[in-house]
């Protein structure tokens, strides 16, 4: 089995997923319409969703379902 080697990130993955996201979106903007551009634009959505669930589950009020 192959052992992992600790990456050390300059960025919280929040910032990582949200840097992402807009760098979808502006690559985005300069893709005509079509399917890659429909394709970037998902992406970023998936990159925000990542980031909110990221952020929610660091968050000291979250608690743990009943």
């Amino acid at each position: 089995m192959q052992q992992r080697h600790p990456v050390k990130h300059s960025a919280s993955l929040y910032q990582r997923l949200n840097e992402e996201a807009q760098r979808r979106r502006k690559e985005a903007r300069g893709t005509p319409p079509g399917i890659e551009r429909e394709r970037l634009l998902r992406k970023a959505r998936q990159a925000d969703n990542a980031s909110q669930m990221t952020e929610w589950l660091s968050s000291r009020g979250l608690r743990a379902p009943m």
